[in-house]
């Protein structure tokens, strides 16, 4: 799989199934959210194949558990394969992190120690996924609110090894980098800087909730005005890259999340017009 620009999408969520199906709206295409459709059959699944009629579909899924110390879970890897030969998504994607132990499911997406060993294992784990899928995956950089006195390594420094040893690409989440240099204290531009420009896929925006002391990645506001700025920063040393927007909670209508999607459109142009100056 070599890199590929498909414009500016949204998340396909359930509250915009028909406004979808009945406006066609201008997103250039939409992420799935994985496990939502390894059911089978049913709604999700028709519509799924409706809406994909029209635009072009990735998977992002929740429950890979990359970095889990359990084996890896080839049921629900075979599912994946089964719903990706079905869709056939532009790429696949999960999150750099662990999300349970001795079989049980968090539902939390859980940071890992920044450390060579955990690079090693991560990195065993995602080449026999690519294997198995026969296609490279993207992996995402989570939010975090603890720390591992075992790190010995920064977060992007982390995320660039594990990227460059399995040969995966990067979905790079701008909000997550913004609400972990708030809760960790380092500078997002260091971060950005540090990664590299070959290995980015895709970009996510998103709003969060800021607790004051710290701050939540909860996709349940507008995305805020830093983070729109982190996103200029990141289109300068990348170039363009396929951008969404997520929203699971507190779902406004599709014309609002429009909305920010042209935000997002405006500022690439923007940053290709200073780029070509």
């Amino acid at each position: 799989m070599e890199k590929t620009f498909l414009g500016y999408g949204l998340g396909l969520r359930t509250d915009h199934y028909e406004t979808i199906l009945n406006t066609k709206p201008a997103v250039d295409w939409f992420e799935v959210i994985t496990e939502n459709y390894l059911v089978p059959g049913g709604k999700p699944h028709y519509y799924l194949e409706k809406i994909r009629e029209h635009y072009p579909i990735v998977m992002h899924g929740v429950s890979m558990s990359i970095g889990s110390s359990d084996p890896l879970d080839w049921t629900y890897l075979n599912e994946v394969k089964s719903l990706a030969h079905k869709t056939q998504p532009k790429w696949i994607s999960d999150h750099l992190c662990w999300t349970g132990i001795h079989g049980k499911n968090t539902h939390d997406l859980l940071p890992l120690p920044y450390t060579e060993e955990t690079i090693q294992h991560v990195v065993n784990r995602i080449i026999q996924i690519q294997d198995f899928l026969q296609q490279r995956i993207l992996i995402e950089n989570v939010s975090s609110y603890v720390s591992y006195k075992q790190s010995t390594l920064t977060e992007w420094d982390f995320l660039k090894e594990i990227s460059n040893r399995a040969d995966c690409l990067i979905l790079l989440d701008i909000n997550n980098i913004y609400v972990s240099s708030f809760n960790h204290e380092f500078k997002p531009e260091t971060y950005l800087a540090a990664l590299p420009k070959n290995r980015i896929q895709q970009i996510h925006l998103a709003g969060h909730s800021n607790m004051g002391d710290y701050i939540i990645d909860t996709h349940d506001h507008e995305i805020i005005d830093p983070v729109w700025d982190l996103y200029a920063l990141a289109l300068e040393k990348y170039g363009l890259v396929s951008t969404m927007i997520e929203r699971d909670d507190n779902i406004p209508s599709l014309s609002t999340l429009m909305t920010e999607l042209k935000r997002a459109k405006k500022i690439a142009r923007s940053v290709l017009m200073e780029m070509e100056a």
